[in-house]
């Protein structure tokens, strides 16, 4: 189990996953992100438009991770979204409203676009969205995890209102990505870039400690 913190970008660190929100507009990313970076949660609806990121630590066993969480803000409303938001992503949170069937039928969309553009060994989770409004629901969970374990996808439904499963969500991505790129040796120092390949993982180690370490994008 992950144990996470907001810490400073001067702490050390021995991964840096890249992990991107995607799916409809309004089903919650924003607010995703904000409590797990921030724990806050906005009631503003308004859209801002232009890719965000934010950053959260977290401590996986004995390694440090730095989970670099990248919002599409808006731009998914213009069919904008490009090659570059996905460049380097280890990781996906696909995002659906429970309440809105509209934005699960789109999922299958989201996850053709995904697997165009990323590396093909992301790891990818299903997550529905808003089970504050539960009386509403107009996705059954059962039909939607059926999916995800059909298209090979962790699945969680989470609450970014209630803070419900908001970090297991991107605790239970990020454990997969360590186990994917992992080579169960103890790392030390940071590491600028990780990236998924076919041999395991591909890593910056010595020649790149002593650069700025948010250079990953």
């Amino acid at each position: 189990m992950l144990n996470g913190q907001t810490m400073g970008s001067d702490e050390a660190y021995n991964f840096v996953f890249k992990v991107v929100l995607i799916g409809e507009s309004g089903v919650g990313k924003s607010n995703l992100l904000s409590r797990f970076t921030k724990n806050e949660f906005n009631h503003d609806t308004r859209t801002t438009i232009g890719v965000e990121f934010s950053t959260r630590t977290v401590q996986l066993d004995t390694f440090t991770i730095k989970a670099q969480i990248w919002d599409t803000a808006g731009l998914e409303r213009y069919r904008a979204i490009t090659s570059a938001y996905y460049r380097g992503a280890v990781g996906a949170l696909l995002v659906y409203d429970i309440t809105k069937h509209l934005t699960y039928e789109s999922v299958e969309r989201w996850l053709k676009e995904l697997y165009d553009h990323a590396d093909p060994h992301i790891v990818v989770m299903l997550v529905g969205n808003k089970t504050d409004l539960d009386l509403e629901r107009s996705v059954p969970t059962e039909e939607a995890k059926e999916f995800a374990e059909k298209k090979g996808l962790l699945f969680l439904e989470t609450s970014a209102l209630n803070s419900t499963n908001v970090e297991a969500a991107f605790n239970n991505v990020l454990t997969e990505i360590h186990k994917k790129v992992s080579n169960k040796e103890v790392v030390r120092g940071s590491i600028s870039a990780v990236t998924l390949n076919t041999s395991g993982v591909e890593k910056k180690e010595d020649e790149e400690k002593k650069k700025p370490c948010c250079q990953n994008i």
